[in-house]
């Protein structure tokens, strides 16, 4: 029988969900020698996937019923229905309850059943990645809390999990779901997504209007971010730094603070206060059970916007672009395991 130690190594694990994360964890854990099925709506686009890549597939509440620890993979708008119809009718008592983030949980839309163990794992990389790392003997970042602990082991079970993942080859971080769920929503808001399309978008507006071409303020504002990213990714600030000619530099000291001042950082406060506060959450709720009418409008406006049709056209005589396209899609047809 298998020589695996894990505080997990004789347990049934149910991922539910089978999107970017919900692939790379199911595989990346079978692979650590654990025992994994999925769970997934009959007749769904990814049924047929999990089962190409070896799963047992099973609805999720067949898929629980038996399961020592429930992974829910899937979006957060759809949890507390997943939550209330189908994992707490199903699940058996004492089993473990993981999520990858913690908005449902941390905002009471979704109440444990007391006699579960809660936990999150989190890896800070896109499922792409966390296989990719996996499959070359290296592992994303985890950040990990527990919720609940009925069992008095859910901190070996966060953590077994966590490691199954790749995690532990890396760095695992102890967090809460508070920390998790506000810093998250916060990052993306305010500097990742909101902040960094809304300032691509901005500065290339005010090129174009200042007529200079498109082409050339595509390339100078968003295409070269990806090598500005590359090397905060590697090193910091003071990698970047390094890499950037001094008139960069200098550019850099005296017009930053000019376009990120400190008006940005406390209109950055306020977007932080209505996430604390459930502000945003309640919002997007509404918004995603009125039918995303003005999810849909902001993000047509972004798809329309005119820095979509240049880059389009730019792209596509990239030729090394193409290539990489062409390699993500193959990705998922090699064998697994």
């Amino acid at each position: 029988m298998s020589t695996n130690t894990s505080p997990l190594a004789n347990a049934r694990i149910a991922v539910l969900g089978y999107g970017s994360q919900g692939r790379a964890h199911a595989l990346n854990l079978r692979d650590s020698g654990l025992d994994v099925v999925v769970g997934l709506r009959p007749g769904g686009p990814t049924w047929q996937k999990a089962e190409a890549d070896g799963f047992v597939v099973k609805t999720p509440a067949e898929a629980v019923k038996d399961a020592d620890l429930v992974a829910v993979l899937t979006p957060d708008m759809v949890q507390k229905q997943l939550y209330n119809e189908v994992l707490a009718p199903h699940m058996k008592q004492g089993a473990c309850l993981l999520f990858a983030h913690g908005l449902n949980v941390h905002f009471g839309m979704i109440a444990p059943r007391a006699d579960l163990d809660v936990v999150l794992v989190a890896p800070k990389g896109p499922g792409a990645l966390v296989r990719r790392e996996y499959e070359i003997g290296r592992g994303v970042p985890c950040i990990w809390a527990v919720y609940q602990d009925q069992s008095g082991k859910a901190k070996d079970y966060a953590l077994a999990y966590a490691a199954g993942l790749g995690g532990a080859r890396a760095n695992l971080i102890e967090t809460t779901f508070k920390e998790e769920t506000e810093t998250d929503l916060f990052g993306e808001q305010a500097v990742l997504c909101g902040g960094a399309s809304s300032l691509v978008q901005a500065g290339f507006e005010t090129l174009v209007e200042a007529g200079y071409q498109p082409e050339i303020a595509y390339y100078e504002v968003l295409h070269e971010l990806k090598l500005i990213v590359d090397l905060f990714y590697e090193g910091g600030i003071t990698r970047m730094l390094e890499f950037v000619s001094e008139t960069a530099q200098y550019g850099d000291y005296v017009s930053g603070p000019r376009v990120i001042d400190a008006g940005v950082k406390a209109r950055m406060k306020e977007v932080l206060k209505d996430i604390q506060d459930g502000t945003f959450t309640k919002n997007w709720v509404a918004e995603y059970e009125a039918g995303l009418p003005n999810y849909k409008k902001f993000k047509q406006a972004d798809l329309d916007h005119p820095i979509e049709a240049v880059g389009k056209q730019l792209r596509a005589k990239m030729v090394w672009l193409q290539a990489d396209a062409a390699q993500a899609d193959a990705a998922p047809l090699k064998k697994a395991g």
